[in-house]
C-alpha cells in the first residue's frame, strides 16, 4: 500500500507550524524544507514545504498562499494519550494561542483541529455496563479538556 502523508495548507506559516509541532512531540523531527526558487520571485527563498514527522506519522506543511478554504473541524487529528500527564501535555501546548472546544477537541494557533483523547475514555465508552458507559459519556460532554479522574468518578457513581 502506498504511504499516505497528510498535507496541511498554510499561507506562509509552514515552517513555523513544523517547528511548533515538532517542539511538542518527543519523537519528532523536521525531515526537510523545500524553498521557492527564482521561478516564483515574490516568494523566492521562502519555504514552499516543510516535511516533518510526529512519532510514526509524516506530514507536509505547504505554503500555498491565501486560499478561499481554511482548516475546519471536518478534519482533525486524534492524539491517543496513555494517561492524564499526556493529555495535559498535548492539550496545554496545542491550546497555547489556540482555542479550546468541547469533548477534548481544540484548534491550535494555526486553526488545525486536534482531539486529545485519553485511552481510558475509549475503555469507559466500551464498558460492558451500559450505565457506566452512559455516565462516563455524559461527564465527557461537560468537559473541554478530558480529565480522566472525573470520567472515572462519574462512571463509578451510583444515582439514588
Amino acid at each position: 500500500m502506498p504511504k499516505q502523508i497528510p498535507c496541511l495548507w498554510f499561507d506562509t506559516e509552514a515552517e513555523e507550524a513544523a517547528r511548533f509541532y515538532t517542539s511538542i512531540w518527543p519523537d519528532s523531527e523536521i525531515l526537510g524544507t523545500l524553498r521557492y526558487g527564482s521561478e516564483n520571485p515574490e516568494r523566492e527563498g521562502q519555504a514552499m514545504t516543510a516535511h516533518f514527522r510526529l512519532g510514526d506519522t509524516e506530514y507536509v506543511a505547504l505554503n500555498g498562499g491565501p486560499a478561499d478554504w481554511h482548516f475546519s473541524e471536518a478534519v482533525s487529528f486524534q492524539i491517543m494519550c496513555a494517561d492524564q500527564a499526556e493529555v495535559d501535555h498535548y492539550w496545554d501546548r496545542l491550546t497555547d494561542g489556540g482555542q479550546e472546544a468541547p469533548c477534548g477537541w481544540l484548534k491550535d494557533r494555526f486553526g488545525v483541529s486536534w482531539q486529545v483523547v485519553p485511552t481510558r475514555l475509549m475503555e469507559l465508552q466500551n464498558d460492558p455496563d451500559p450505565d457506566r458507559r452512559r455516565r462516563a459519556v455524559e461527564e465527557m460532554f461537560t468537559m473541554k479538556k478530558i480529565v480522566i479522574a472525573d470520567l472515572e468518578r462519574a462512571a463509578d457513581s451510583v444515582s439514588a
